[in-house]
């Protein structure tokens, strides 16, 4: 019995996957580890993970995560796993590694996430063999969901969405004053997520020129500043996975062929795909 987990710093998405190829299926809080330590990712996982789960059966656990950036952030999340599941192995790697497999299975080929954060990488069918670094999104992240968070928070605290969009976005997410918002993103906690949970935003009011237009400008950016700089970025299909990907996926496709690249696949989310691709390894 093994379990899978593809781990977005918002939401982490688990499968159980038995002898048997029967899937069990559950979602918790994503663990960053840039943001979580070891104890916080314990206490959360022992409270939210569920109840019928058998954790002394679990053999392995195969965890793609936001964030693990280095042997040091895989092992905060490791130390958790083996503390919350005692005979496991843990196994932790990064969260584009699960992109490539869930996008590519073990076939050579170019593969983004956008979501919370964005990265992008070449794959052999085996490896990450080249990466374009995002930065994070104090840095870059474009395209990304904290980036259209930051773009829209920005104007809004400068008084400049137009179109009604001002009152909309303070009543929809009970905005506070500028203080407390910079409060949230400067001296609490996950701030990423936070900037994050406004791209639902620009969403539902995509029938606005505004909305459309910040979207259009996040995804000609990660282009420009990530996906133009990989060699032969040509030759390849664009590949991606994440929920501002696929919520956004006709304006995507329209960069991506702007720039000469063909779409092949455009998901929400790795886990189905990446189950698969245990399954057929075991």
């Amino acid at each position: 019995m093994i379990l899978i987990a593809d781990g977005g710093s918002t939401k982490c998405s688990w499968c159980l996957l038995d002898d048997a190829h029967t899937r069990v299926y559950f979602n918790t809080e994503g663990y960053n580890p840039d943001f979580m330590d070891t104890a916080a990712i314990v206490a959360s996982l022992s409270q939210n993970l569920p109840d019928t789960l058998p954790r002394e059966q679990v053999r392995d656990v195969y965890f793609y995560g936001a964030g693990v950036s280095s042997a040091q952030k895989a092992e905060v999340i490791a130390a958790a796993l083996r503390q919350v599941f005692p005979q496991t192995r843990a196994h932790v790697t990064e969260d584009l590694l699960a992109a490539a497999r869930a996008l590519l299975g073990r076939k050579p080929g170019f593969a983004a996430i956008l979501g919370t954060g964005t990265n992008s990488c070449i794959f052999d069918g085996e490896k990450i063999t080249y990466n374009v670094d995002s930065l994070g999104y104090f840095l870059g992240d474009e395209g990304s969901g904290s980036y259209f968070g930051k773009r829209l928070l920005r104007d809004y605290l400068r008084g400049l969405l137009p179109d009604g969009l001002q009152d909309a976005l303070r009543e929809e997410y009970n905005l506070g004053s500028r203080n407390e918002i910079l409060d949230r993103l400067y001296n609490q906690p996950l701030p990423n997520r936070f900037l994050a949970s406004f791209a639902k935003f620009a969403y539902d009011h995509n029938n606005v020129s505004y909305c459309r237009d910040i979207v259009l400008e996040g995804f000609e950016t990660f282009f420009q500043n990530l996906v133009l700089h990989y060699p032969r970025f040509q030759e390849y299909t664009f590949n991606c996975v994440g929920s501002v990907g696929y919520n956004f996926r006709d304006v995507l496709t329209q960069i991506a062929r702007n720039h000469g690249m063909e779409v092949g696949k455009i998901i929400r989310s790795p886990i189905d795909d990446l189950v698969t691709y245990h399954e057929e390894g075991n």
